[in-house]
Formats: C-alpha cells, sequence, structure tokens
C-alpha cells in the first residue's frame, strides 16, 4: 500500500487507494403485505331466516383445499353436481347478520340473486386472490381500481 504526504485541501484522489468508498446504502426491507383471509361481503337482497330478519352482512374466508374436496363426498353433491356451491360456500362464510352459524341449509334458502354473488364473490377471492380489478374511465381513458366485492349490486 503507497503512503505519500497528506493532500491538500479540494485536491482530487489520484488513485484507488486514496478514494474512501462510502459504506453502501442500506437497503429498506421489502415491505410485507399481511395475507388478507376474511372479506366482508353485502348480500343484494339478504337472507330472510324464520323470524322474518334479514342478514346482509356477512364474511367470508379463503377456502382450503379441503373444502373444495370435502363437498365433493356429500351425496347431494353426488347426486346434483349444481348442489357443489351450496355446502361449499356453506363451509367459506362464516358470519351472516346475527346468525349464529351459517351452513348449506342456510345458503339454499338463500334468494338466487344472492347465492350468484356469493358464487361471484367466491371466485374473486380464492381464484383471483383478490377483490379489485383494474378499468378505464370510458370517457378520458384514465386508468382506476374498483372494488369487485363487498359492494352493493351497481355500485363501484
Amino acid at each position: 500500500m503507497r503512503r505519500g504526504a497528506p493532500r491538500p485541501a479540494g485536491e482530487a484522489a489520484t488513485s484507488l487507494f486514496d478514494e474512501v468508498a462510502a459504506p453502501p446504502a442500506a437497503e429498506p426491507p421489502p415491505l410485507r403485505r399481511e395475507l388478507k383471509t376474511e372479506f366482508a361481503f353485502e348480500l343484494p337482497r339478504g337472507y330472510v331466516d324464520a323470524s322474518g330478519t334479514v342478514h346482509r352482512d356477512g364474511v367470508m374466508r379463503l377456502a382450503t383445499a379441503r373444502d373444495e374436496l370435502i363437498p365433493l363426498q356429500d351425496i347431494r353433491v353426488q347426486d346434483n353436481p349444481a348442489y357443489l356451491s351450496v355446502v361449499l360456500l356453506g363451509r367459506v362464510i362464516t358470519r351472516l347478520g346475527t346468525l349464529n352459524s351459517v351452513h348449506d341449509g342456510v345458503v339454499e334458502n338463500m334468494f338466487a340473486s344472492d347465492l350468484a354473488f356469493l358464487q361471484d364473490f367466491y371466485r374473486q377471492v380464492n381464484a383471483e386472490g383478490h377483490t379489485r380489478a383494474g378499468v378505464s374511465c370510458p370517457h378520458c381513458e384514465q386508468p382506476f381500481e374498483v372494488e369487485l366485492g363487498g359492494s352493493r349490486l351497481g355500485e363501484s
């Protein structure tokens, strides 16, 4: 290593040995998003229980492989494959209004529009992993995101 007399102030370094390397800038840790496993929704019409109470607000959790496999063993699904969504939704809806429990018997007594809504919501949450979609304004073509699930039909 070469040593020399100190450089006068303002004089540039002349060799690699004279330059002092700045410590590398610390990179910020990557942002970690927490996995969201439950998703709120509001039924378009609402489930009407035996006492006449309408239940609209609910929560659906992410489905597991078991949730999708168990209904295939159900005799009702084997006899009528269209019943699969009823049994599956009965497993993943964790709350609906003030009901003590949600099961396939509740789902099979919902209005058809609510069942269709829940089937779409299930696909958005489980297949795509989110309930937001990118769209463009038809007038100015500016891109923005809309929430597909958890809002009333016709609202964005």
